[in-house]
């Protein structure tokens, strides 16, 4: 297991795999439909995505926290 020290880190590792594999998969779904490699292109559109996406939420993460507690206590 993982120190609770680094649950921010875990959190968006895991936030970011999942949100980018269903946004990859609807995207190239919408795009291409049902093609005979669709899998294969899916998963290749999914690592690209989640490259990006991990630091991302690592980045964007605090601000957005900040935001919805500024948003959520009126």
């Amino acid at each position: 297991m993982v120190s609770v020290k680094y649950l921010h880190q875990v959190q968006a590792l895991l936030l970011s795999g999942f949100m980018s594999f269903i946004m990859s998969g609807a995207i190239t779904f919408i795009n291409l439909g049902l093609v005979d490699n669709f899998v294969s292109i899916w998963m290749h559109a999914w690592f690209v995505a989640y490259v990006i996406a991990f630091p991302t939420i690592l980045l964007v993460f605090p601000f957005a926290r900040k935001l919805a507690m500024k948003i959520a206590s009126r």
